[in-house]
């Protein structure tokens, strides 16, 4: 009987094993056609997404050498780490747009910062669905929330019951999840679950909050990060304000590993851990002038980690991927046919042939009018900036209220910043076109689109950008009738600031800037 119990396992190991490593059947089945018994769908791995909000890669195992971050680092020595990833929208609601049903959200109409939520609603295209549902027809158990039964993504203590974000811009069931956490499943049932982190929304946006998380360091992690050891990009002030703020930040880094590593601890004990294809990620990088909602290094490269069955341990991986394959890896590993539709890629599949390059974009956020597209190969970044003749840094009530901006800004009118801040952040005016040599240039400061040496460069990458744009039918910029939709939804609610600045975009745009 022992022999037939070690044979059984043996055998939905391998089939598991050949599933995740043989080229994917390329069209979307329903759990009855894939063919999988009941009991080998319980066979089927767990599969667990950690998604963490505003964060950028400054894990230890990333090179960050100012905190410790043991528990994504063991993620990292006993999985894969991949060093070029990369978010198509760096922003949360395009981006968990794109992640969750694996596409572009410039394809599937997602792709404005919190669309839909108006009178008018978006519908996915025919044929699209999110992956929890795809995962939920195939027979596994749906879950998002803080992925430990007594704190949230805060890290808060006290029994969590709440479902975790989702920030999705286009209509979708809540049914397509059956709870905030794994414990209700059955005891034969595999779980998909989505662990969704705070990150570094724990700073806060003001001085205060950044103090605040501070404080809470030195009492639950012994000790908090110096403001004066920080390093910041070139192009930031070393001023009181942005320091402790990114002092601040990354605790929230440090207390995110540390919610990794609860959740890896209750896997451990629970016995599942070993069966549990795990995927730390965040959503885009760092909130700041230059990071978030920005298509430079700071807003869309983001650390990547895949540890599990059948993944390779130790394996450090430089080719370039999008945050939309997990939902390919994931589909994979569920023995889930991918759809013929879905742009996302299965990068442990071995008939894998790394990207050539990686897109991204960025729209509306809030209230503000944004056109940016960028492309990124090897060695060079291409961004082109649709409104040339607007500014950086656009007015927008969500950002201007931080304390960062703030000081960024008064600093700028007293002209108490340097000739480089001056030039990226608070020029009048944009270049259209911008092209980096990234791997040399990491805070892209150097722009050679206008250097005759970098022609048949930026020839190229305007027309890989071009082509991308139409193989994926980009949805481009939003209606009037959409705008006002969704404005409805900031207007009236006390902020004259946000009323101010719809004004200013409605001006702009009938003067053609």
């Amino acid at each position: 009987m022992m022999n037939v119990i070690m044979n059984h396992r043996f055998v939905t190991r391998l089939s598991f094993l050949i599933g995740l490593c043989l080229p994917i059947v390329t069209s979307l089945v329903t759990p009855s056609s894939t063919g999988v018994a009941g009991e080998a769908i319980g066979a089927r791995p767990n599969i667990l997404w950690f998604i963490v909000d505003d964060m950028s890669a400054n894990f230890s195992c990333y090179g960050e050498r100012l905190i410790e971050t043991p528990h994504v680092d063991q993620l990292a020595v006993e999985g894969t780490r991949f060093t070029n990833a990369f978010v198509t929208a760096p922003v949360c609601s395009p981006c968990r747009s794109a992640l969750i049903t694996g596409m572009y959200q410039t394809s599937i109409g997602s792709h404005h910062h919190r669309s839909g939520r108006g009178p008018i609603k978006i519908q996915l295209p025919d044929g699209i669905a999110p992956v929890p549902e795809l995962l939920k027809r195939a027979g596994y158990y749906t879950c998002i929330g803080s992925g430990l039964e007594e704190s949230d993504r805060r890290g808060k203590k006290g029994r969590d019951t709440a479902m975790g974000k989702t920030d999705y811009n286009f209509e979708w069931d809540a049914k397509m999840y059956d709870a905030n956490d794994w414990s209700g499943k059955r005891a034969d049932q595999p779980f998909f679950m989505q662990v969704q982190l705070a990150g570094g929304k724990l700073r806060g946006g003001t001085d205060a909050t950044a103090i605040k998380l501070l404080e809470r360091a030195k009492a639950e992690l012994g000790n908090s990060t110096d403001p004066a050891s920080v390093s910041l990009p070139p192009y930031y002030p070393r001023d009181e304000v942005l320091l402790r703020d990114w002092a601040a930040y990354l605790d929230s880094v440090r207390f995110t590993d540390k919610h990794v590593g609860s959740v890896i601890a209750r896997l451990t004990r629970e016995g599942l851990l070993e069966n549990t294809l795990v995927i730390f990620m965040t959503d885009h990088g760092i909130s700041h002038a230059r990071g978030k909602q920005f298509l430079y290094n700071e807003g869309t490269h983001v650390p990547l980690v895949v540890r599990g069955p059948g993944i390779a341990k130790g394996q450090v991986r430089k080719d370039l991927v999008e945050h939309i394959d997990l939902a390919a890896i994931s589909l994979a590993a569920a023995g889930v046919s991918i759809p013929t539709s879905m742009q996302s890629s299965n990068v442990f599949d071995s008939s894998y042939q790394p990207r050539e390059a990686v897109f991204a974009a960025r729209d509306r956020c809030d209230e503000t009018v944004e056109r940016l597209r960028s492309v990124r190969t090897d060695r060079f970044l291409y961004i082109r900036n649709f409104y040339p003749q607007r500014p950086h840094l656009q007015p927008n009530a969500y950002k201007d209220g931080k304390s960062i901006v703030k000081t960024l800004r008064s600093l700028h009118e007293s002209g108490k910043l340097d000739p480089l801040a001056e030039k990226l952040m608070f020029s009048p005016t944009r270049a259209p076109e911008e092209l980096y040599a990234w791997t040399e240039d990491p805070w892209q400061v150097n722009n050679l689109a206008s250097l005759p040496s970098h022609k048949s460069i930026l020839e190229s990458m305007r027309a890989k950008l071009d082509q991308w744009m139409v193989d994926t039918k980009d949805k481009g910029p939003e209606s009037d009738a959409m705008y006002d939709s969704d404005m409805k939804e900031y207007l009236g609610k006390g902020n004259p600031e946000v009323e101010k600045n719809i004004a200013m975009m409605k001006k702009w745009a009938s003067e053609g800037k």
